[in-house]
Formats: C-alpha cells, sequence, structure tokens
C-alpha cells in the first residue's frame, strides 16, 4: 500500500528551530499566536468553521529526524516505545494538536492557540473539536500522567 499526502497548506509558529518548540502547546502563558494558512484552492473548506472554538489540526513534521523505536524520555527514567510517546521521531511523522480557534485574520489565515511545531510546517488537514466525540473524561495517561501539561 502506498499512501500520498497532499498539503492543504503551511503552519506559521513564532518556532525557529526544533530547539525552540514547545513540548506541548500548552507549555507557554501566553500562548503564542499562530496561524494556519490554508492554501486558496482549499478554502472553500473552511466553509462553516467560524462557529468551532477548538480545532485538530493535522501536520508533517517535515523536520523530524529518523525514527527511534524505543527511547528514554528527557522527562522519564524509563525506556519507553514511540508508540507510547507523543515524540517527533515517528515511522511517520505525522502530528496533531488541539488549538484553541480564534477566528480568521484574513482569507484562508487561521487565528489559533496552543501550536507546538516549526514555522513552514505542512498542514495536512484541519477537522473540528467536538467534546461530545473528541473527549473521554476516564482515560488515562499510563506512564505520562505525572509529566501532565496543565491545561488553561
Amino acid at each position: 500500500m502506498n499512501a500520498v499526502l497532499q498539503p492543504i497548506g503551511i503552519l506559521q509558529t513564532p518556532f525557529l528551530t526544533t530547539a525552540d518548540c514547545p513540548r506541548n502547546g500548552r507549555q507557554f502563558k501566553p500562548a503564542p499566536v499562530c496561524h494556519a494558512v490554508v492554501d486558496p484552492e482549499f478554502q472553500p473548506g473552511l466553509q462553516g468553521l467560524e462557529e468551532f472554538s477548538h480545532l485538530i489540526l493535522l501536520y508533517w513534521m517535515h523536520a523530524s529526524t529518523s525514527a527511534r523505536l524505543v527511547f528514554t524520555p528527557p522527562f522519564d527514567s524509563a525506556p519507553r516505545g514511540v508508540f507510547s510517546t507523543r515524540a517527533p521521531w515517528r515511522p511517520n511523522p505525522v502530528a496533531l494538536s488541539v488549538v484553541k480557534f480564534d477566528g480568521f485574520d484574513g482569507p484562508g489565515r487561521l487565528r489559533v492557540f496552543h501550536l507546538d511545531c516549526l514555522n513552514g510546517t505542512a498542514l495536512l488537514d484541519i477537522k473540528p473539536y467536538l467534546p461530545t466525540t473528541d473527549s473521554e473524561p476516564n482515560a488515562t495517561m499510563g506512564w505520562l500522567a505525572p509529566h501532565a501539561t496543565s491545561r488553561d
């Protein structure tokens, strides 16, 4: 099977190097303004989006290094499998962020908060965040629970 992805736009953030990127977009207080810029041919797909407060952005981590299936996270003492982490060095460097959506700054230019990727990252998809579908109040965080980032 062969997968083909077509970016629909780019993400604009203040993060110019991987060292600048936060581990989680909620780490900065206040959160910096970021933008999801959708290419003109995909902008008709944004119709109705203005009614949502949060979005799911899917993107391609182009600066990710080769996959590491097992590693010790910098904030933990035990080796962990990549699939039990949110680390960027994945077999397919696809990432997702739940972002706060704060309207449009022009055609196809979405103002968002809590993004955690490099400036110029390829935007793959946008989905509305639905608390009735996307939230699992009883979900557990496994070994990551002691390292949880607070929400605002």
